[in-house]
């Protein structure tokens, strides 16, 4: 009894101390301020982005200038992407080029460039299409434009008288001919003879080449080993064409005279391209002649020689004149065409008869003329052939004889054709000619000499 009496008397005491806890948090609790009620009940609406405003930046004002202004703010810009495509990148290119040597082949050339044998037959098929490749020789160039792989853009072939020729590749391949516009340009010198013709032309920087032009026409009437004493003037006037200040092509001859032991030689070619020259002695004409082939280097004279092919020493009955294949040969004097055909050795000639008793010899052509028949009258510098390699040659060439009475005579001396072109030639015109020919010497080496002047101020 006295244990639950204690018990109940816990349990009395508890709860009247609950109670009284209770009714003490009620009476002691504050009221809520108004506004922390109304702050408590505040909820984000999200971030809005910031307006963006357009200005130009502020400018300095300078002393005495106006007062600076800023414009209003501009609306925002809109942006719009273009659709473009990206450039395309050309991938790059290199560059070979070299001179075509003795004996080579474009085959051969374009092999050395890196050009694959497909790429070298299309290069091929293309430039022969418009240029004869059996007429490529030493001097000639090819440029090749490739990529680092090897693939080729651009194959060029250079020729004569600036003459290019372009193969280009691309989706098809094709090619185009170049031909540069020249202006035909008269030039004049001298040269002063005192060991050779040559050396005095190449000292005097006049082309060398004509050295040989003048041993052709005056061959035969000045020996320039015996009659020279030495300080002889030799007076030129040539024409060459030009491409701004290069040269195109060969020059060619227009006008020479030169003094020797008293007498005035002068030699006078027209510019019709004939190559036929007229030989006048003190103002009289003496001689017609015609080069065989104009220009071309005289490679073996008459007389006695080694034989190139059979090696034995025999009587050489003629000269030669070492040229290209297919180079035009021009009668040297008037007269008929007695013979077209082969003759062994000779391989393809042409003959023709001077008079009763002189011929003259073309002998190693490669083609005749189709308008050319036995029979036929034929001037001097007309074409009857080109140079070949026919009979018995060791390479391209011209073999010419003259032969008197059925005798081989040296063609550098015969007079027996400047005979046979007097009968034709025109005094009065060929005086008229040389007139002018000597008139144009003398303007065109003051004009020379007037620059020389100009050029050591």
């Amino acid at each position: 009894m006295r244990i639950r009496a204690i018990a109940a008397g816990f349990g009395t005491v508890a709860a009247l101390s609950g109670g009284g806890l209770a009714i003490s948090g009620i009476w002691s609790k504050d009221p809520v301020p108004p506004g922390l009620a109304a702050a408590s009940m505040w909820t984000s609406d999200g971030l809005q982005p910031p307006p963006f405003v357009v200005s130009e930046p502020p400018r300095i004002a300078q002393a005495g200038a106006e007062p600076t202004t800023f414009p209003s703010p501009m609306p925002l810009l809109q942006i719009s992407v273009a659709d473009t495509s990206l450039p395309t990148i050309e991938p790059p290119l290199s560059t070979w080029s070299r001179d075509i040597e003795s004996g080579e082949t474009l085959d051969t050339v374009l092999s050395d460039a890196g050009l694959s044998a497909t790429d070298r037959a299309e290069v091929a098929l293309a430039l022969g299409a418009e240029y004869d490749l059996r007429q490529l020789r030493p001097g000639h160039s090819v440029t090749v434009v490739s990529t680092m792989d090897g693939s080729p853009r651009r194959v060029a072939l250079a020729v004569e008288d600036g003459v290019r020729i372009e193969a280009i590749f691309g989706d098809e391949l094709a090619t185009q001919v170049l031909t540069p516009v020249s202006e035909m340009v008269t030039l004049a010198g001298e040269a002063v003879i005192d060991s050779s013709l040559f050396a005095a032309l190449d000292e005097a920087g006049i082309p060398a080449r004509f050295a040989v032009d003048l041993a052709q026409m005056l061959g035969g009437t000045v020996d320039f080993r015996r009659e020279m004493a030495g300080g002889e003037t030799l007076r030129l006037l040539w024409r060459e064409a030009r491409v701004g200040d290069e040269r195109i092509g060969q020059p060619d001859l227009a006008f020479a005279a030169l003094e020797v032991s008293g007498a005035l030689y002068e030699v006078v070619w027209p510019d019709s391209g004939s190559g036929q020259a007229t030989i006048f002695v003190d103002g009289e004409v003496l001689r017609v002649f015609a080069q065989p082939v104009e220009g071309a280097r005289l490679s073996s004279v008459f007389g006695r020689r080694t034989h190139p092919v059979y090696g034995n020493v025999r009587m050489h009955t003629g000269v030669d004149f070492a040229a290209a294949r297919g180079t035009p040969v021009q009668a040297t004097a008037p007269g008929r065409v007695s013979f077209i055909g082969w003759r062994n050795g000779y391989g393809r000639v042409v003959e023709i008869s001077h008079g009763s008793d002189t011929m003259t010899r073309y002998a190693h052509l490669s083609a005749v003329p189709d308008g050319l028949v036995q029979g036929q009258r034929v001037a001097a510098g007309d074409l009857i052939g080109r140079v070949g390699a026919t009979g018995t040659a060791t390479g391209p060439n011209l073999h010419y004889e003259v032969l008197v009475d059925g005798r081989p005579t040296d063609p550098l001396s015969e007079e027996r054709l400047a005979e046979a072109a007097e009968r034709e030639a025109d005094d009065s015109a060929a005086r008229s000619m040389l007139a002018e020919a000597r008139a144009l010497l003398a303007e065109s080496l003051d004009r020379e000499i007037a620059l020389t002047a100009t050029e050591r101020l």
